[in-house]
Protein backbone atom coordinates (compact mmCIF):
# COMPACT_ATOMS: atom_id res chain seq x y z
CA UNK A 1 0.00 0.00 0.00
CA UNK A 2 1.34 3.63 -0.83
CA UNK A 3 0.12 6.41 1.16
CA UNK A 4 0.90 9.83 -0.30
CA UNK A 5 0.21 13.45 1.51
CA UNK A 6 -0.42 15.90 -0.57
CA UNK A 7 1.23 18.96 0.23
CA UNK A 8 1.77 22.82 -0.79
CA UNK A 9 4.76 24.50 -0.19
CA UNK A 10 4.11 25.87 3.21
CA UNK A 11 3.00 22.24 4.31
CA UNK A 12 5.40 20.56 2.79
CA UNK A 13 7.77 20.45 6.28
CA UNK A 14 4.72 19.98 8.37
CA UNK A 15 4.95 17.51 11.36
CA UNK A 16 3.72 13.93 10.16
CA UNK A 17 4.40 12.14 13.06
CA UNK A 18 0.10 11.31 13.49
CA UNK A 19 0.23 9.76 10.03
CA UNK A 20 3.16 7.95 10.90
CA UNK A 21 1.70 6.59 13.65
CA UNK A 22 -1.43 5.32 11.72
CA UNK A 23 0.45 3.89 8.85
CA UNK A 24 -0.31 -0.12 8.92
CA UNK A 25 3.18 -2.41 8.88
CA UNK A 26 4.51 -2.62 5.44
CA UNK A 27 2.78 0.82 4.06
CA UNK A 28 4.67 3.36 2.10
CA UNK A 29 4.34 7.05 3.67
CA UNK A 30 5.05 9.92 0.86
CA UNK A 31 5.00 13.45 0.65
CA UNK A 32 3.90 14.96 -2.78
CA UNK A 33 4.31 18.61 -3.25
CA UNK A 34 2.42 20.63 -5.69
CA UNK A 35 3.20 24.01 -6.33
CA UNK A 36 0.82 25.98 -8.13
CA UNK A 37 3.33 29.23 -9.27
CA UNK A 38 5.78 26.51 -10.46
CA UNK A 39 6.09 25.22 -14.19
CA UNK A 40 7.11 21.79 -13.52
CA UNK A 41 5.16 19.71 -10.96
CA UNK A 42 6.48 16.21 -13.03
CA UNK A 43 7.83 15.40 -9.08
CA UNK A 44 4.12 15.44 -7.69
CA UNK A 45 3.03 13.40 -11.03
CA UNK A 46 5.10 10.62 -10.78
CA UNK A 47 4.69 10.45 -6.98
CA UNK A 48 1.00 10.35 -7.45
CA UNK A 49 0.58 8.14 -10.10
CA UNK A 50 0.90 5.20 -7.93
CA UNK A 51 -0.59 6.17 -4.91
CA UNK A 52 -3.32 3.43 -3.36
CA UNK A 53 -4.44 6.32 -1.16
CA UNK A 54 -4.19 10.31 -1.02
CA UNK A 55 -4.12 12.41 1.77
CA UNK A 56 -5.33 15.90 1.12
CA UNK A 57 -5.10 19.25 2.02
CA UNK A 58 -5.11 22.10 -0.17
CA UNK A 59 -4.23 20.72 -3.50
CA UNK A 60 -7.05 20.87 -6.19
CA UNK A 61 -7.30 17.42 -7.56
CA UNK A 62 -8.70 18.22 -11.47
CA UNK A 63 -9.03 15.59 -14.29
CA UNK A 64 -4.94 15.55 -14.98
CA UNK A 65 -4.05 14.50 -11.32
CA UNK A 66 -7.08 12.22 -11.15
CA UNK A 67 -6.17 10.64 -14.36
CA UNK A 68 -2.29 10.79 -13.49
CA UNK A 69 -2.91 8.22 -10.63
CA UNK A 70 -3.48 4.66 -11.94
CA UNK A 71 -5.24 2.66 -8.82
CA UNK A 72 -6.18 4.92 -6.21
CA UNK A 73 -8.97 3.92 -4.17
CA UNK A 74 -9.57 6.98 -1.87
CA UNK A 75 -9.15 10.72 -1.74
CA UNK A 76 -9.65 11.50 2.22
CA UNK A 77 -9.66 15.58 3.01
CA UNK A 78 -7.88 16.91 6.13
CA UNK A 79 -10.56 19.08 6.21
CA UNK A 80 -14.80 19.35 6.66
CA UNK A 81 -14.73 20.95 2.80
CA UNK A 82 -14.04 19.09 0.14
CA UNK A 83 -14.07 21.48 -2.74
CA UNK A 84 -10.15 20.88 -4.10
CA UNK A 85 -11.68 17.95 -6.34
CA UNK A 86 -13.55 17.49 -9.31
CA UNK A 87 -16.06 15.31 -7.46
CA UNK A 88 -18.04 13.74 -10.45
CA UNK A 89 -14.96 13.34 -12.24
CA UNK A 90 -13.63 11.18 -9.29
CA UNK A 91 -16.64 9.37 -9.18
CA UNK A 92 -16.27 8.66 -12.42
CA UNK A 93 -13.02 7.03 -11.90
CA UNK A 94 -14.13 5.23 -9.68
CA UNK A 95 -12.09 7.18 -6.80
CA UNK A 96 -14.09 7.85 -3.28
CA UNK A 97 -13.61 10.99 -1.50
CA UNK A 98 -14.34 11.42 2.33
CA UNK A 99 -13.95 14.64 4.69
CA UNK A 100 -13.68 14.97 8.45
CA UNK A 101 -17.51 15.99 9.82
CA UNK A 102 -15.92 17.30 13.09
CA UNK A 103 -13.02 17.88 14.39
CA UNK A 104 -12.15 21.91 15.04
CA UNK A 105 -15.55 23.68 15.46
CA UNK A 106 -14.46 25.60 18.68
CA UNK A 107 -11.30 26.38 17.36
CA UNK A 108 -12.27 28.14 14.07
CA UNK A 109 -15.39 29.72 15.55
CA UNK A 110 -13.15 30.79 18.23
CA UNK A 111 -11.25 32.38 15.78
CA UNK A 112 -13.85 34.16 14.15
CA UNK A 113 -14.88 35.75 17.20
CA UNK A 114 -11.35 36.79 18.00
CA UNK A 115 -11.01 38.71 14.60
CA UNK A 116 -14.71 40.14 14.69
CA UNK A 117 -13.86 41.57 18.43
CA UNK A 118 -10.09 42.68 17.08
CA UNK A 119 -11.64 44.72 14.19
CA UNK A 120 -14.39 46.10 16.59
CA UNK A 121 -12.47 47.66 19.20
CA UNK A 122 -9.37 48.81 17.10
CA UNK A 123 -6.90 46.40 18.64
CA UNK A 124 -4.41 46.74 15.96
CA UNK A 125 -4.24 50.49 15.52
CA UNK A 126 -4.66 50.53 19.68
CA UNK A 127 -1.07 48.08 19.88
CA UNK A 128 0.35 49.60 17.18
CA UNK A 129 0.40 53.03 18.18
CA UNK A 130 1.34 51.90 22.03
CA UNK A 131 4.21 49.57 21.16
CA UNK A 132 5.33 50.95 17.65
CA UNK A 133 4.86 54.65 17.90
CA UNK A 134 5.30 54.85 21.43
CA UNK A 135 1.89 56.90 21.28
CA UNK A 136 -0.74 56.50 24.64
CA UNK A 137 -3.70 58.11 23.16
CA UNK A 138 -6.79 56.46 23.23
CA UNK A 139 -8.48 58.92 20.12
CA UNK A 140 -6.25 57.31 17.58
CA UNK A 141 -9.00 55.31 16.30
CA UNK A 142 -11.48 57.68 16.47
CA UNK A 143 -11.50 57.96 12.80
CA UNK A 144 -12.55 53.82 13.11
CA UNK A 145 -16.28 54.54 14.15
CA UNK A 146 -15.75 51.88 17.00
CA UNK A 147 -19.22 50.89 17.87
CA UNK A 148 -20.89 48.64 21.34
CA UNK A 149 -20.98 45.74 19.93
CA UNK A 150 -24.29 44.62 22.57
CA UNK A 151 -26.83 45.42 20.15
CA UNK A 152 -24.98 44.65 16.43
CA UNK A 153 -26.47 42.13 14.24
CA UNK A 154 -24.74 39.03 13.58
CA UNK A 155 -25.32 38.05 9.99
CA UNK A 156 -24.01 34.29 9.56
CA UNK A 157 -23.52 33.06 6.02
CA UNK A 158 -23.51 28.83 6.24
CA UNK A 159 -25.17 27.73 10.03
CA UNK A 160 -24.04 24.43 9.69
CA UNK A 161 -21.95 23.58 13.50
CA UNK A 162 -19.36 26.21 13.23
CA UNK A 163 -22.02 28.79 12.14
CA UNK A 164 -24.64 27.38 15.29
CA UNK A 165 -21.01 27.50 17.19
CA UNK A 166 -20.07 31.17 16.23
CA UNK A 167 -24.12 32.24 16.39
CA UNK A 168 -24.03 31.37 20.71
CA UNK A 169 -20.87 32.94 21.55
CA UNK A 170 -22.63 36.03 19.43
CA UNK A 171 -25.61 35.57 21.14
CA UNK A 172 -23.06 36.18 24.61
CA UNK A 173 -22.21 39.30 23.68
CA UNK A 174 -26.12 40.47 23.16
CA UNK A 175 -25.92 40.62 19.51
CA UNK A 176 -29.23 39.29 18.07
CA UNK A 177 -28.38 36.67 15.20
CA UNK A 178 -29.69 35.86 11.72
CA UNK A 179 -28.39 33.61 9.10
CA UNK A 180 -28.54 32.85 5.35
CA UNK A 181 -28.56 28.78 4.70
CA UNK A 182 -30.64 27.63 2.40
CA UNK A 183 -30.23 23.94 3.44
CA UNK A 184 -30.46 23.92 7.07
CA UNK A 185 -33.68 22.70 8.73
CA UNK A 186 -35.58 25.76 10.03
CA UNK A 187 -36.23 23.59 12.96
CA UNK A 188 -32.20 23.81 14.06
CA UNK A 189 -32.30 27.58 13.77
CA UNK A 190 -35.43 28.10 15.54
CA UNK A 191 -34.08 26.15 18.69
CA UNK A 192 -30.76 27.69 18.77
CA UNK A 193 -32.68 31.06 18.88
CA UNK A 194 -31.32 32.50 15.00
CA UNK A 195 -33.86 33.80 12.58
CA UNK A 196 -33.12 32.48 8.73
CA UNK A 197 -33.03 34.93 6.21
CA UNK A 198 -32.58 35.36 2.14
CA UNK A 199 -28.55 36.71 1.70
CA UNK A 200 -30.32 39.69 0.46
CA UNK A 201 -31.43 40.40 4.05
CA UNK A 202 -28.36 38.93 5.48
CA UNK A 203 -26.71 41.52 3.46
CA UNK A 204 -28.54 44.42 4.43
CA UNK A 205 -29.54 43.77 8.00
CA UNK A 206 -26.03 42.60 9.17
CA UNK A 207 -23.78 44.81 11.12
CA UNK A 208 -21.06 41.64 10.78
CA UNK A 209 -21.40 38.79 8.54
CA UNK A 210 -19.21 35.83 9.40
CA UNK A 211 -18.81 32.98 6.58
CA UNK A 212 -19.04 29.67 7.13
CA UNK A 213 -20.29 28.11 3.76
CA UNK A 214 -18.45 25.30 2.14
CA UNK A 215 -17.14 26.43 -1.53
CA UNK A 216 -19.43 24.84 -4.36
CA UNK A 217 -20.23 26.34 -7.91
CA UNK A 218 -22.77 27.65 -6.69
CA UNK A 219 -21.35 30.16 -4.38
CA UNK A 220 -17.88 30.90 -5.92
CA UNK A 221 -17.43 34.37 -5.89
CA UNK A 222 -21.02 35.13 -3.91
CA UNK A 223 -19.32 37.55 -2.11
CA UNK A 224 -18.67 40.18 -5.19
CA UNK A 225 -19.29 44.13 -6.36
CA UNK A 226 -22.76 43.14 -6.21
CA UNK A 227 -23.23 42.00 -2.81
CA UNK A 228 -20.98 44.64 -1.18
CA UNK A 229 -23.31 47.13 -2.91
CA UNK A 230 -26.25 45.89 -0.87
CA UNK A 231 -24.66 46.33 2.34
CA UNK A 232 -26.58 49.03 4.25
CA UNK A 233 -24.73 48.74 7.71
CA UNK A 234 -21.07 49.10 6.27
CA UNK A 235 -20.56 45.84 8.30
CA UNK A 236 -17.38 43.77 9.34
CA UNK A 237 -16.60 41.02 7.21
CA UNK A 238 -15.33 37.46 8.44
CA UNK A 239 -14.68 34.31 6.40
CA UNK A 240 -13.49 31.44 8.14
CA UNK A 241 -15.06 29.37 5.10
CA UNK A 242 -13.37 28.86 2.14
CA UNK A 243 -11.24 32.30 0.61
CA UNK A 244 -12.94 31.86 -2.94
CA UNK A 245 -16.28 32.90 -1.42
CA UNK A 246 -15.25 36.24 -2.02
CA UNK A 247 -13.93 37.58 -4.54
CA UNK A 248 -10.48 39.95 -3.16
CA UNK A 249 -10.60 42.47 -6.17
CA UNK A 250 -13.96 43.01 -5.05
CA UNK A 251 -13.45 43.12 -1.32
CA UNK A 252 -10.66 45.51 -1.92
CA UNK A 253 -12.96 47.48 -3.93
CA UNK A 254 -15.61 47.99 -1.24
CA UNK A 255 -13.36 48.69 1.53
CA UNK A 256 -11.90 51.70 -0.86
CA UNK A 257 -15.72 52.43 -1.11
CA UNK A 258 -16.36 52.61 2.65
CA UNK A 259 -18.91 49.75 2.03
CA UNK A 260 -17.66 47.59 4.95
CA UNK A 261 -15.24 49.13 7.75
CA UNK A 262 -13.46 45.63 8.19
CA UNK A 263 -12.29 42.38 6.87
CA UNK A 264 -10.73 39.21 9.26
CA UNK A 265 -10.13 36.70 6.91
CA UNK A 266 -8.29 33.48 7.71
CA UNK A 267 -7.75 32.60 3.76
CA UNK A 268 -7.64 34.68 0.49
CA UNK A 269 -8.85 33.14 -2.95
CA UNK A 270 -5.35 31.07 -3.07
CA UNK A 271 -4.23 28.33 -0.73
CA UNK A 272 -1.18 29.31 -1.44
CA UNK A 273 -1.00 33.23 -1.93
CA UNK A 274 1.87 35.62 -3.43
CA UNK A 275 1.86 38.03 -0.52
CA UNK A 276 3.93 40.37 -2.04
CA UNK A 277 1.05 40.96 -4.79
CA UNK A 278 -1.23 41.37 -2.30
CA UNK A 279 -3.33 44.09 -1.38
CA UNK A 280 -5.20 44.18 1.18
CA UNK A 281 -1.64 44.24 3.57
CA UNK A 282 -1.43 47.33 5.61
CA UNK A 283 -4.30 48.48 6.59
CA UNK A 284 -5.89 48.51 9.97
CA UNK A 285 -9.01 47.45 8.96
CA UNK A 286 -7.59 44.37 7.77
CA UNK A 287 -6.79 41.40 9.34
CA UNK A 288 -5.39 38.16 7.80
CA UNK A 289 -4.37 34.98 9.09
CA UNK A 290 -2.96 31.99 7.06
CA UNK A 291 -5.86 29.20 7.06
CA UNK A 292 -4.70 28.61 10.53
CA UNK A 293 -8.42 29.22 12.38
CA UNK A 294 -8.82 25.36 12.82
CA UNK A 295 -5.51 25.05 14.64
CA UNK A 296 -4.28 24.09 18.15
CA UNK A 297 -2.35 20.79 19.48
CA UNK A 298 -5.83 19.10 19.68
CA UNK A 299 -7.14 19.89 16.32
CA UNK A 300 -4.18 19.40 14.79
CA UNK A 301 -4.00 16.03 16.28
CA UNK A 302 -7.40 15.13 15.41
CA UNK A 303 -7.14 16.02 11.85
CA UNK A 304 -4.61 13.77 10.86
CA UNK A 305 -5.72 10.88 12.71
CA UNK A 306 -9.69 11.46 11.37
CA UNK A 307 -8.31 11.79 7.94
CA UNK A 308 -6.00 8.74 8.09
CA UNK A 309 -8.80 6.76 9.66
CA UNK A 310 -10.97 7.77 7.27
CA UNK A 311 -8.80 6.48 4.07
CA UNK A 312 -7.58 3.27 5.63
CA UNK A 313 -11.43 2.24 7.00
CA UNK A 314 -12.47 2.96 3.54
CA UNK A 315 -9.64 1.22 2.01
CA UNK A 316 -10.24 -1.98 4.14
CA UNK A 317 -14.22 -1.85 3.21
CA UNK A 318 -14.79 -0.58 6.81
CA UNK A 319 -17.44 1.96 4.95
CA UNK A 320 -19.57 2.50 8.21
CA UNK A 321 -16.81 3.44 10.24
CA UNK A 322 -15.53 6.27 7.58
CA UNK A 323 -17.02 9.52 8.58
CA UNK A 324 -18.26 11.46 5.96
CA UNK A 325 -18.21 9.97 2.21
CA UNK A 326 -19.08 12.75 -0.25
CA UNK A 327 -19.83 10.64 -3.11
CA UNK A 328 -20.87 6.76 -3.54
CA UNK A 329 -18.33 4.46 -6.02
Amino acid sequence: MKIVLAEVPYTKDRNISVEKSCCPEGAELKIAVFDEHSQDNSSFYKEIEDADIIINGYVYFGKKELDTMKHCKVLSFQSTGYNEVDLEYATERGIAVCSILDYCTQETAENAMALMLNLQRGIRRYDKSVQQDKVWDYLVAKDMHLRRIAGQTMGIAGLGRIGQSVARKAMSFDMPVIAYDPYLPPEIAEKLGVKLVDFDTLLEQSDVISIHMNLTDENFHIFNKDAFKKMKKQPIIINEGRGALICDDDLLWALDQGLIRGAGLDMLESENPDLSQCKLLGRDNVLLTPHSGYYSETSDYLVAKYSMDNALNYYYGKLDEVRVMRNKV
